[in-house]
């Protein structure tokens, strides 16, 4: 294709995409690397759980059954819900994305906590929307206030996540329930790291028509590849958002281990209480080194690293010992790093080169 073709191509493109770069072709490879930048749970399945995705393997020349019935009975079944309040997705970005979809167009607001979930800002992009990011309160109290009254108050949803990422900070469930009673917009509720986390907002779901609750199969259960998430609200949002999803959205493997995690839950109580208990090991490690760590609730901590480098340098330092954290893109944490609750070999390896780094610096 000539030059001259090309831009004839790409100036075809919206507005909205046009403003967006073209991928490279090819993305680092992070194998032989201590993995602990993305919050994935790096523990095998359970072998029921790992049979039924073997299983599902025979029906891969079947298309997936659509609109993920199966699927979403056993959810329903498992957290208490009826069918029709229940939307499963590829994951839970899938539903993300759906929301944004249904509910912007170009020069419409949604409303962010932040810090938070940093993919919202690409996801506002896409539809020509703003994103408002509205600060969390002083000792992560919910700014109701500021949420309902000030510039959050036109916005066409509102976005939080408890626990949050990348804070690991957790709100009381009755400071949800005072916002979304109080409010008659949509509260888009994130639960991704619930299931480390002391409560949940899943019995509001019933109580409030404007709650829309998030779930994900990658963080608790240890199925990030396999991409299974879950949204929960009212049936009339629910129905609406599963009339725009992607025919065959899901696969029969995650279809199989979705269903199968369900009623396996029980099985990963000790891989929780694992990773509850390595989070806490590693928060008071790092509290010796210097570093001041808030009190998660997530399976990561996020560390301010000690005075005198950034969180940027801490990284480098940590990729050339072959260990992988997270540095974050938000206003105030760019003397932070997020890290990983892993199996405890990966945990004793980060806080050795952890100990190495901070040595070196000590003796210089």
């Amino acid at each position: 294709m000539s030059d001259a073709k090309l831009q004839r191509v790409l100036s075809s493109l919206t507005e909205v995409y046009r403003q967006l770069n073209s991928l490279p072709s090819s993305q680092p490879s992070d194998a032989g690397y201590v993995k602990l930048d993305t919050n994935e749970n790096p523990f095998a399945l359970p072998k029921a759980v790992m049979q039924s995705a073997v299983a599902a393997l025979e029906r891969q020349y079947l298309y997936p059954e659509d609109d993920n019935i199966s699927l979403r009975e056993a959810a329903a079944a498992s957290y208490d819900l009826s069918a029709d309040q229940v939307i499963a997705g590829n994951g839970s970005s899938e539903l993300l994305s759906l929301i944004y979809k249904a509910f912007l167009g170009p020069g419409d607001s949604v409303a962010m906590l932040s810090p938070g979930f940093a993919y919202n800002r690409k996801l506002a992009q896409l539809q020509g929307a703003r994103l408002l990011e509205i600060k969390w309160g002083e000792s992560s109290l919910l700014p109701i206030h500021e949420l309902l009254f000030g510039p959050a108050k036109q916005a066409k949803f509102i976005l939080l996540a408890n626990p949050n990422n990348p804070t690991g900070t957790f709100v009381p469930i009755a400071d949800i329930e005072s916002l979304v009673a109080l409010s008659d917009q949509l509260v888009v509720l994130d639960e991704a790291y619930v299931d480390f986390a002391p409560d949940s907002a899943l019995r509001l779901v019933n109580r409030y028509s404007n709650l829309l609750l998030l779930r994900t199969f990658s963080k608790s259960y240890a199925a990030a590849g396999i991409r299974v998430g879950f949204g929960f609200g009212h049936p009339e949002v629910i129905g609406r958002l599963r009339n725009i999803q992607n025919m065959f959205n899901m696969n029969v493997i995650g279809h199989a281990v979705g269903v199968s995690i369900l009623a396996h839950r029980a099985t990963y109580n000790e891989n929780h209480r694992h990773i509850r208990h390595e989070r806490e090991r590693v928060r008071v490690a790092l509290s010796r080194l210097g570093f001041s760590v808030t009190p998660s609730h997530a399976n990561f901590l996020l560390a301010r690293v000690p005075a005198g480098r950034d969180g940027v340098w801490w990284h480098a330092c940590l990729k050339r010992k072959k260990i992988l954290v997270a540095v974050l893109p938000d206003e105030g944490l760019e003397d932070c790093i997020r890290v990983s609750i892993g199996t405890k070999p990966q945990m004793d390896a980060f806080l050795a080169a952890v100990e190495d780094i901070s040595g070196a610096q000590q003796s210089r």
